[in-house]
């Protein structure tokens, strides 16, 4: 009999579960960067734009051309030639430019891997307001049902004669003012579940677990720009360029090196027969002309603007730790004064055995709410800060 109240009970609680599963932000995440129709659309053009390159490095078509010269004033000699030949640039090109290839190639995927953080970034940020948001719900809920009780006692005495109509609609324009805070915040939910949908190629997103950990520490400043230096999209998209700028450099190079032609000719001239082998060799004049000086001025450009840009992202980051390690400080004081005193609990019981009238009542709850209110948004802001700072994570 035990058994089987158990394995009823069991069966209960994961029917249950199964309905009210929730899955944190990572898995969101990965959901909607497997969704994605702008991130599928981006790996499309990567793939088109990386054959296109390929082909660039294709040998020319090989030419087939001939003469037939029937007419003239001797027609018993009949004249016949063509010709077969493949031109191609020197071999070394082929072999340089593969490698340009390779590193614009690798281009593609630092800008590939740019928009997938900036995309995945704002889904965080989205994600980060939707379970604060439906945090405060289930806070103004409960205040909504407070005020309703308020005012409910406040109706009440009002019956009896024993409080004017000015506190009367006092409690009133409380209660209806959490009313519409209320519905607001659904209506914002709503706002954050159609932007997120579309983030996630149009389906629905699941639902987010509104709990979320907040890590106390991160790691120091220089470990955590080390890190960044390595994972960053936009450094390495910055490393990238200066890479493919060098190789073009090394492609202009070669360049400078003469195309060849190899072929096959055939020549007759009424049963008189010559052939042999087709030989030429390009003089590189014009081509090439100040090529070469331009691709080492790109390169050089490249290595600059990969210190100053550095130097500015490094700024950047070492003021969003900053920002974050002071709030970080101030959320800590702020929780540890807040932290135990359920004051909006007691201020309610109290209101209620009559020992404050309504307006001090409302007026310390306003003061307590304010506070209460001021922490949950420091919260939420920390969390945005710190998906700033760990942007290269995802």
């Amino acid at each position: 009999m035990n058994k089987t109240i158990v394995f009823v009970i069991f069966g209960c609680l994961y029917f249950i579960n199964g309905f009210s599963q929730t899955k944190s932000i990572d898995e969101l995440l990965n959901e909607i960067e497997q969704n994605n129709t702008e991130l599928k659309g981006y790996q499309s053009f990567i793939e088109s734009r990386r054959l296109e390159n390929k082909s660039d490095n294709n040998l020319p078509d090989p030419e087939l051309s001939g003469y037939y010269l029937p007419y003239g004033d001797n027609i018993s000699e009949t004249y016949l030639e063509y010709q077969i030949s493949q031109s191609f640039e020197f071999p070394s090109v082929y072999a340089v430019r593969g490698k340009w290839n390779d590193s614009k190639a690798q281009q593609l995927q630092t800008t590939y891997a740019k928009k997938r953080q900036e995309l995945l970034l704002n889904a965080k940020t989205l994600l980060i307001e939707l379970a604060f948001l439906q945090k405060q719900k289930h806070i103004e809920n409960e205040r909504r049902t407070q005020n309703k009780q308020v005012f409910d006692q406040i109706q009440e005495l009002f019956n009896k004669e024993q409080v004017g109509i000015l506190d009367l609609n006092k409690a009133k324009i409380a209660w209806i003012q959490e009313q519409f805070v209320v519905e607001q915040i659904k209506s914002d939910i709503q706002i954050l579940d159609a932007k997120l949908e579309t983030l996630n190629g149009g389906k629905t997103i699941e639902v987010l677990t509104s709990e979320i950990i907040l890590p106390i520490e991160i790691e120091t400043v220089e470990n955590l720009w080390q890190e960044k230096l390595a994972k960053e999209p936009s450094l390495q998209e910055l490393k990238a360029n200066e890479a493919a700028s060098f190789q073009k450099v090394k492609l202009e190079k070669n360049m400078i090196l003469p195309n060849v032609a190899l072929g096959y000719n055939y020549q007759g001239i009424s049963g008189n027969n010559n052939s042999g082998f087709y030989g030429g060799i390009s003089i590189p004049l014009w081509h090439s002309k100040n090529k070469v000086k331009a691709a080492q001025a790109n390169y050089e450009y490249q290595q600059s603007n990969t210190e100053v840009m550095t130097a500015i992202l490094y700024t950047q980051f070492q003021e969003t730790y900053n920002r974050y390690q002071l709030m970080l400080e101030k959320y800590n004081e702020y929780q540890l004064t807040m932290t135990g005193l359920n004051s909006e609990k007691l201020l309610f019981k109290a209101y209620m055995l009559g020992e404050y009238s309504f307006m001090d009542y409302y007026v310390e709850l306003q003061f307590y709410r304010n506070a209460s209110d001021k922490m949950l948004q420091m919260e939420k802001e920390l969390q945005l800060l710190q998906a700033q700072l760990l942007k290269h994570q995802l």
